[in-house]
Parts: C-alpha cells; sequence; structure tokens
C-alpha cells in the first residue's frame, strides 16, 4: 500500500507574509514602475485610477504622472487578459498575456456571446477582418465598431458585434483612456498597431523550438512568473488568476524544479526555490488597496490575505470597494471623497482598532494621500468607527 505523500505545512499567517513580500507589500519597494507592473504580472484596470494606487501601495515615491507617462509612450497600455478583464500591462506582456488569456476566458466569453443568438449568421473570421481595418485605419470606440459592422449583418446584436471583435482581436484600449488627471472614453485598435515591432520580436523561429511552438515553453515561464509575484500557490489557484483550466499537467512538468509544500487543508503548494518566505511574524504595516486589487482576485483559496468574518464584505452588487489591510488581512474599507477644496479619505474598519493601529493605518493615508493627491489641495482624514 503506497503511502500518501505530505510536505511541509504552510499555516495561513506563513502564507499571508510570502503572498505580501512578493506583491510588494511588505515595504515599499524601490523598482521602477516598468519593473514593477511587469514583476506584478500586470494591475487590475477594471476602473481607470485603480492602476495608480495599486503602485502607490508598493512602490517608494511613486507619483501618478509616472504611470502616465509610460501610457503616452506606449511602454504599458490598458488591454482585456486575465480573466477577461481590463489589465494595465507593459506591451511586451499585452502581447504575450493577450495571447495565453485567448484560450480561456476571453474564448469563453466570446462562445457566451454566440450561444446568445446575437452572431447567428455571423462569419467570424469575416468580422476579425473587417473589425482589423477599421480599427487599424484609425482607433475605434466599441459605438463605431458596432455601427461600422452592422451594415454587414443587420440580423446581428449590435453589442454582440462589438465584444466579438474585441474577443477575435488583442485591441489595446488607447490613451488618453486611463491617464492620470485626464478623460477618454474607450478607443481601439490592435496590439500591433499600437506597439509596432517590439525588441526581440524576430529573435529566432518558434518553428525551430517544438516546445514553443505548441506554447508550451511560454506557459511555462508564465507559471513561474506567476509563482514569483503571488505564489506559494496551488494549480486552482493560478487557474483563478488567469482563467484557465487543466493547468495540473503543466505543474508536474515543472515540479522537479520546484518546491512543493502544503497548507493546512492538504492542498498541494508550488514554489519557486529561491522565492522569499518571511517569518510569519513579520511586521505587515497597513496598506490601502484599490477596487479590484489582484491581491484579492488571484487565488482560489484567499484566506491567506481574507478572513472568514470578512469574507464577502469587499462588494456591494456588482461593485467592488477600496480595501485596507491590518497586519497583513483584509480589515475593512476606505473611501476618497475628492472636492475641489478638499480631499476626503474615510477609513471603515470592520472591527474595533487599537489605538496604536489607529495611528498606522493615519500614518499610511498620509502617504497615499501626499503620493496622490496635488499639494495645493488640502485633505483630510477620517476615522470611521
Amino acid at each position: 500500500m503506497a503511502l500518501k505523500t505530505t510536505h511541509p505545512v504552510l499555516g495561513v499567517r506563513a502564507l499571508n507574509r510570502a503572498t505580501l513580500d512578493r506583491q510588494l507589500l511588505l515595504r515599499p519597494a524601490s523598482l521602477g514602475v516598468t519593473e514593477a507592473v511587469e514583476h506584478l504580472l500586470g494591475l487590475q484596470a477594471q476602473n481607470t485610477k485603480p492602476p495608480y494606487y495599486a503602485l502607490a501601495a508598493r512602490l517608494d515615491g511613486f507619483r501618478p504622472e509616472q504611470l502616465s507617462a509610460l501610457m503616452e509612450s506606449r511602454d504599458v497600455a490598458r488591454i482585456v487578459t486575465m480573466r477577461s478583464t481590463v489589465h494595465t500591462h507593459t506591451a511586451r506582456d499585452a502581447v504575450a498575456l493577450r495571447g495565453l488569456a485567448q484560450g480561456g476566458a476571453i474564448d469563453r466569453e466570446l462562445a457566451m456571446f454566440v450561444s446568445r443568438g446575437g452572431l447567428d449568421g455571423v462569419d467570424l473570421d469575416r468580422l476579425a477582418d473587417l473589425a482589423r481595418a477599421l480599427v487599424a485605419e484609425r482607433p475605434r470606440t466599441p459605438k463605431e465598431l458596432r455601427e461600422e459592422l452592422l451594415p454587414e449583418w443587420p440580423d446581428a446584436d449590435p453589442q454582440s458585434l462589438s465584444v466579438a471583435a474585441r474577443c477575435l482581436l488583442p485591441m489595446v484600449q488607447v490613451t488618453p483612456r486611463g491617464l492620470w488627471g485626464r478623460g477618454g472614453q474607450v478607443a481601439l485598435t490592435t496590439t500591433d498597431q499600437w506597439f509596432g515591432d517590439l525588441p526581440g520580436d524576430a529573435a529566432g523561429d518558434p518553428a525551430d523550438d517544438p516546445a514553443a511552438a505548441d506554447g508550451a515553453a511560454e506557459l511555462d515561464e508564465t507559471v513561474l512568473r506567476y509563482l514569483g509575484a503571488f505564489g506559494p500557490a496551488s494549480v486552482k489557484d493560478m487557474q483563478t488568476w488567469c482563467g484557465l483550466t487543466r493547468l495540473g499537467p503543466v505543474f508536474e512538468r515543472l515540479r522537479p524544479g520546484l518546491l512543493v509544500f502544503q497548507d493546512e487543508r492538504g492542498t498541494e503548494l508550488f514554489d519557486l526555490p529561491d522565492a522569499p518566505r518571511p517569518d510569519e511574524d513579520t511586521p505587515a504595516p497597513p496598506r490601502f488597496l484599490p477596487e479590484f486589487d489582484n491581491l484579492l482576485l488571484s487565488h482560489a483559496d484567499r484566506s491567506r490575505v481574507v478572513p472568514a468574518e470578512a469574507k464577502g464584505r469587499t462588494w456591494t452588487g456588482n461593485q467592488a470597494h477600496r480595501v485596507f489591510l491590518l497586519d497583513g488581512f483584509l480589515a475593512g474599507l476606505w473611501r476618497l471623497d475628492e472636492g475641489k477644496d478638499r480631499t476626503t479619505l474615510t477609513v471603515e474598519p470592520f472591527a474595533h482598532v487599537t489605538r496604536a493601529q489607529r495611528a498606522a493605518l493615519t500614518a499610511e493615508a498620509e502617504r497615499t494621500l501626499r503620493l496622490m493627491t496635488p499639494s495645493d489641495i488640502p485633505y483630510e482624514i477620517v476615522h470611521a468607527e
């Protein structure tokens, strides 16, 4: 009778500190903005401001103008990737991770619209060709895409046509959408139009490498990068992050080069041998995170950050709330009211906080506001208990 394999156990606090370290949340990191966005495999960007606040929580001396400048220079961009949601990625990751996500949640989203009947009679290959030509001519809003495509298929559902175009083609949301302090509606063009030829694109023929030809090498690299940013993690954790399924064989292929742990429930957790795993008592200062932060969305089991009593408290309907961490764990919500004459940050803890915790929250709130609000506009911090 074969004995069941056991691995070293990582408790919730140990997982918490390891993940916070990888997420640059234990201490302000000295990384540049591009390096941070790449290390984190992108920033959730369903709304335009969260990427800025995500970096403010993580980087030493971050200023929002830094990310805006990278968007204007096309070094980073907004694009639908993981879980078929909008992320801010470096140019290279925008291309690579969009391709990876295609086989998962993006294809499922397209299949859902097809199953609803809104695309009956629509030749998807022709739709992709027409949409590509339209956005190559100039960036188009979803409304413009619908209006241009509808004459070809007048019986189709207009929204389904624009969604299908976005699912079929790797399309970037062009600036000024997403720039700090500037408005802009969504307008789309393809990654090749927006980025041009990226450095290294022509270095080598994928056909010369059987692993690269079927995407295995790229997928392997993404697994390792995911562990570097979110690990230690299970197969289901990564599947939750990226929206792909059936990744077990990939982890098995990589197992010889990985460390294997288990959580307190016995779930296998994989990790990079040289990745940081701090002591579970390592101090974790308060952090103010934006809505949709990937820290809260990238594991099947979120107990490493979300205690049982806080589960389900970060959403109201379809609206996600801004959250803050205390001692590394989700501990409450925060609001930002930006008036013409004053900015108010309101802290709403889920439970009573000590005097020391309140002081630490105030200090972190002040740091956030100094980074993210104009110097000529006063601010105040309100504790709602």
